[in-house]
């Protein structure tokens, strides 16, 4: 018999609708895609929807899982926050809180009658949410999201599905070709990701020329993605230089869901501690993760068989099934979970700027080498 949600006194019958909310960027959104699949599994009958961050969809684009999207402003006006809760007011037979926080809390208390969800590990900070709860787990400080949904999910009395669900725009072959202007079926081509949002988890543009430079040098076509917003493109701009005719730039052309797709076919992936490379994880691409100031233990991406073994805090290089994560560990302040090293997130990060060409490289050729690239 299959388990369901239940208060301390009595058993709810299976829900017909259950609302996730997922109120953070765009990787932890596709960090909780194991928490909705675990969902998926124990209700397959229900109707499963999540309450978003507007921008952040994409990362459930094609998803099986979800019926429907619903989103709300990272700062809402007080017009936005109403037609909020007259939009959710108890439209939901279970509410599955994903995250901490006051809002997504109360969201809940709005949206269903019954509640699960994440407490935080401050005191002063919970009391008032426990309550509104049927069944709760407390974050523990330094703890992966993933196995606090696992916790959460167990608590709930459900099996929990640990896999992450990439996007998908269903892109077909010829629209790659149309995209890169050459066929992903005939030549290899490595997809790097130079521009992450916040500054403080950028590379050296040294570093990405010289990586740039060897890989052209395997043989490998050369594809940049990135965001939209101006300073991302100006990054990409100034690292590629003269050498922009020779990269297929798809910087802001690409939905989340259509860069997976074009993760998918790629022989190596490089990128920072960004949504993307979290992406090229889940979909299995042999994947170079450069970590700075992020504590990888926490926020380390999740392999697409799993993570077996969790990440250290603070290593030279680290093999978690398709992906490999480097940090400068030379520098006893790595990581400092800290928006770089003038606290700000258009701040510097010492810890990049440091890390040099060569160990990217190495780390690079022994990842091709071992997929046979």
């Amino acid at each position: 018999m299959r388990s369901t949600l239940t208060p301390e006194a009595g058993r709810l019958p299976a829900p017909q609708t259950i609302l996730v909310i997922a109120l953070r960027y765009f990787g932890d959104v596709l960090l909780a895609t194991p928490l909705i699949r675990s969902l998926r599994h124990a209700y397959p009958d229900a109707q499963i929807d999540a309450l978003l961050f507007a921008g952040t969809e994409g990362m459930l684009e094609g998803n099986p899982d979800v019926r429907g999207m619903t989103t709300i402003p990272e700062r809402p006006s007080g017009a936005e926050q109403r037609a909020l809760v007259r939009r959710l007011w108890r439209r939901y037979d279970v509410a599955v809180i994903a995250e901490t926080g006051d809002r997504p809390h109360l969201y809940g208390w709005i949206a269903a009658g019954r509640r699960a969800g994440l407490l935080p590990p401050e005191t002063g900070k919970r009391w008032w949410k426990r309550p509104l709860l049927a069944r709760s787990v407390t974050a523990i400080a330094h703890e992966p999201r993933f196995e606090a949904y696992g916790r959460l999910v167990g608590a709930m009395g459900l099996d929990y599905h640990s896999a992450v669900v990439a996007p998908t725009a269903g892109v077909s072959a010829q629209q790659l070709c149309d995209w890169l202007n050459f066929d992903p079926l005939r030549e290899r081509y490595a997809v790097l990701h130079l521009a992450p949002r916040f500054r403080y988890k950028r590379w050296n543009a040294d570093g990405w020329r010289d990586l740039i430079s060897w890989l052209r040098q395997r043989g490998l076509q050369i594809v940049v993605t990135g965001g939209k917003a101006q300073e991302e493109r100006e990054y990409v701009e100034q690292v590629l230089g003269g050498s922009a005719n020779d990269v297929v730039n798809l910087s802001g052309r690409l939905r989340f869901a259509q860069t997976a797709d074009l993760l998918r076919g790629a022989a190596l992936y490089v990128g920072p501690d960004t949504a993307t490379t979290h992406l090229a994880a889940a979909c299995g691409t042999p994947t170079l993760a450069l970590y700075g100031p992020t504590d990888p233990g926490i926020w380390g991406p999740l392999p697409l068989a799993g993570l077996e073994m969790p990440y250290a805090r603070s290593s030279p290089l680290q093999l978690r099934g398709n992906v490999w994560v480097l940090q400068e560990s030379s520098l006893p302040c790595v990581p400092c979970q800290q928006e770089g090293c003038e606290r700000q997130r258009e701040s510097y990060s010492a810890c990049l700027d440091l890390m040099g060409a060569g160990r990217i490289i190495e780390a690079a050729q022994r990842l091709l080498s071992q997929t046979g690239a």
